[in-house]
């Protein structure tokens, strides 16, 4: 699909947005302005709900959009998103900055293998996303 249809998709906010990425949850969504919204999610993971409160920046123009995570176990990371035509298609491109906590140091193997792991369940969810994305569209 074109560029602006793809990212008016992505940004469209609802309260069904975990079934259509294949997980269980909730989400409140307070819009702020037209350009920011404020995401609170109770996201059903490893038996146990997690709440996270997100900070999400509209850009309509460059069709980018961030999302800062206010409150939750991943405090103060970033994720940044831009859709870019490709022809009469789209391409996203998606930058994760995660925050881990931890008691102690994790070792560049342990580093590695959760940058494995959350790139693995990210494109999972984009997949799923992109596949309900192409049949609404």
């Amino acid at each position: 699909m074109s560029a602006d249809d793809a990212f008016k998709w992505c940004t469209d906010y609802g309260e069904n947005d975990f079934s259509l990425m294949g997980m269980k949850g909730s989400r409140q969504i307070e819009k702020v302005s037209d350009d920011v919204i404020i995401l609170i999610d109770k996201i059903f993971k490893n038996e146990k709900f997690v709440v996270k409160k997100k900070l999400v920046r509209l850009d309509a123009k460059k069709l980018f959009w961030s999302n800062t995570h206010l409150a939750g176990p991943n405090k103060h990371s970033q994720f940044l998103y831009q859709i870019n035509p490709v022809g009469q298609k789209s391409k996203l491109e998606f930058i994760g900055l995660q925050v881990n906590y931890s008691k102690t140091k994790p070792t560049s193997k342990e580093i590695i293998s959760l940058q494995r792991k959350l790139k693995n369940d990210d494109s999972t969810i984009w997949k799923r996303l992109a596949k309900k994305m192409g049949e609404e569209l």
